[in-house]
């Protein structure tokens, strides 16, 4: 029991760590650093097409996680892999805060 009890204390010390390491990010840069993105996902991250997925309303710590795992290999596709290949930790945090600012289309049924 003692060790079940050290290894999740020692999970949530991890993850607050790794919670703490992602820079804050800022939504207007993100909007300026975001043209490139605008092609696949759209201008305010609401792609029109099933191919690519809706950023618009996301999370920031989804978004910054994401492209820090497709710039370190962790989530594999080459076009994103080319994408985030020359951002900075900041770059990708004013990304995320800019799409998740955003507002998310209503899909219907």
């Amino acid at each position: 029991m003692k060790n079940l009890s050290l290894a999740f204390f020692l999970s949530l010390a991890a993850a607050s760590l790794a919670a703490s390491a992602a820079p804050t990010g800022n939504a207007e840069a993100g909007k300026t650093k975001s043209a490139t993105c605008a092609a696949c996902h759209g201008p305010d991250g609401n792609s029109l097409t099933g191919e690519f997925p809706r950023l618009a309303g996301q999370h920031a710590d989804y978004l910054f996680n994401a492209l820090t795992h497709y710039k370190a290999g962790k989530r594999k596709n080459p076009i994103m892999a080319g994408f985030v290949a020359t951002l900075k930790p900041q770059d990708m945090a004013d990304l995320a805060a800019y799409f998740s600012s955003q507002k998310g289309l209503e899909i219907k049924y």
